[in-house]
């Protein structure tokens, strides 16, 4: 997808009413527009890196490209742009429809026994297929309103030739644990059935 230059004027007409879902201290990174969209903004981190060549906000448009020749849900790229400002760009896109995991898990009536199965196939699929989620956890895991399990901020990925070696698969599922225990977790999720699913593939 082509990145065009989106002048200042134009962001702003563009979040204009705009809600904040996410700031840093350089300012709001995620805008979610009037019309459903959201537009996402990418700060290149350091004067001398890999992004000068392929910014983050090319692998996030890449990478749901490549998630959607797959067949798995995520989210649709509308428009891919350059700010004004220097080593920022934006992705507009339409999101994935649904709730994640992570919301989903903490309403009373949620039962993992429901969602534990096909969380392992999708994970597992993704290894096979020789897919590194770096950002991996259950606020990135999406079902659909078809009962799908998707991916979002779908950014830091690496896709390799063969299936994952196991020393990736460990180090990919202990960032959802991790996770799991940052936030407060632990006591629902049935993080041994989780771990027994991987010992037996």
């Amino acid at each position: 997808m082509h990145c065009s230059r989106l002048a200042q004027v134009d962001f702003d007409a563009l979040t204009q009413g705009a809600r904040i879902l996410e700031a840093d201290s350089y300012g709001a990174k995620v805008y979610l527009l009037e019309g459903g969209n959201i537009l996402k903004v990418f700060r290149r981190k350091r004067l001398i890196s890999s992004a000068l060549l392929r910014p983050y906000s090319q692998r996030f448009v890449d990478n749901a490209g490549r998630l959607a020749q797959m067949g798995i849900p995520t989210l649709e790229v509308i428009s891919h742009h350059k700010l004004e400002a220097p080593g920022k760009t934006a992705v507009l896109y339409r999101p994935l429809p649904g709730e994640t995991l992570l919301d989903l898990s903490r309403e009373s009536s949620f039962d993992w026994a429901d969602y534990l199965p096909r969380l392992v196939e999708l994970i597992n699929r993704l290894h096979q297929a020789g897919i590194y989620f770096r950002s991996l956890h259950l606020g990135n895991v999406v079902e659909t309103p078809k009962g799908q399990l998707g991916l979002i901020d779908v950014a830091d990925m690496r896709f390799l030739r063969a299936p994952l070696p196991s020393r990736m698969v460990r180090r990919n599922l202990q960032h959802m644990e991790r996770y799991i225990a940052r936030e407060n977790l632990a006591a629902q999720f049935p993080l041994q059935a989780f771990q027994a699913a991987f010992a037996d593939a």
